[in-house]
């Protein structure tokens, strides 16, 4: 695979994040670059300028894990981008890292009964599956009630959660954090690249979001990745008004392209209440096809 732009804008993109002080360099009063030198970058990665300079240009096929890891070191990168660089190089020499050919798209996803059996009885959390492209798979009715406005609004199916961040206006209302959650959106979505860079389904997507809104192409030519392992996030529900979640990602042995989700509140906590209010005050969302939902099977 020629991934030689996306090498070569990941790694010119993580250097200019690194401030020399940050690496215990001086700034100096000539410095015309954003970040580090190239020069600097490969003497922490313990590499000759001249091989950085090679790997800087997309040249990474057969490059060591020692090389890579003195880069990610050098370049300060975290697990979840150290993982893609990782995915790069491997594609870059030809090397399977679990993504799908061109000739054999994944097929849909949809939960088999059981899983849903399962969403179905956790009754004071949000729980909702997606996959990498953001595609909201399947939820409960807590879920349901969340997204309300998402799955409603959806014109394609199944509801995507980035076309609604960048082209829904309410979206901007529903989450406070706006400009964080767009952020993170994207970087889920960069990260989905790396793991399959042959889905068209994705690379549509991409180029649509890319068209339609100059946020997303701003944050995409940004290079962030990102996994949603945990953390916190805002909501501004129509009808229960402010929320804050706790969120888990955990992953469903067996379905390796799909994520379960699971957001929380302290039990006893203001957000709590609003939570279960949220599950007596909103009518269940169901999936437009639900009606032969009977019929699928996990796949």
């Amino acid at each position: 695979m020629d991934n030689r732009s996306e090498v070569r804008d990941f790694l010119m993109s993580r250097r200019a994040r690194v401030e020399p002080e940050d690496v215990g360099l001086a700034r100096g009063t000539d410095r015309r670059v954003p970040g580090l030198r190239r020069g600097e970058a490969a003497a922490l990665a313990g590499v000759s300028v001249e091989y950085y300079a090679r790997l800087e240009r997309g040249a990474i096929a057969g490059a060591s894990e020692a090389v890579l890891d003195g880069l990610a070191k050098a370049l300060q990168m975290d697990d979840v981008e150290r993982e893609y660089l990782r995915r790069l190089a491997h594609q870059a020499g030809g090397i399977k890292t679990g993504s799908r050919s061109r000739a054999t798209p994944a097929p849909a996803w949809r939960p088999s009964p059981s899983i849903q059996w399962f969403l179905n009885s956790m009754e004071s959390a949000v729980a909702m599956i997606g996959n990498g492209r953001t595609d909201l798979l399947a939820w409960n009715p807590l879920g349901g009630a969340l997204m309300e406005e998402m799955i409603v609004s959806a014109t394609t199916s199944p509801p995507n959660f980035a076309r609604f961040i960048f082209l829904e206006p309410v979206a901007r209302r529903f989450y406070p954090d706006w400009d964080a959650i767009a952020g993170i959106n994207v970087a889920q979505l960069r990260t989905e690249a790396g793991r399959d860079p042959h889905s068209k389904q994705l690379h549509d997507l991409v180029g649509e979001l890319s068209t339609r809104s100059d946020q997303f192409r701003q944050l995409w030519g940004r290079h962030d990745v990102w996994e949603h392992q945990s953390g916190t996030k805002r909501f501004h529900h129509h009808t229960v008004g402010d929320l804050t979640l706790h969120f888990n990602g955990l992953d469903l042995v067996g379905h390796e392209a799909v994520q379960l989700t699971v957001l929380t509140a302290e039990p006893g906590s203001s957000d709590h209440e609003a939570l279960q209010l949220l599950g007596t005050v909103t009518a269940p969302v169901r999936r437009p096809d639900d009606a032969s939902h009977h019929r699928s099977t996990s796949r």
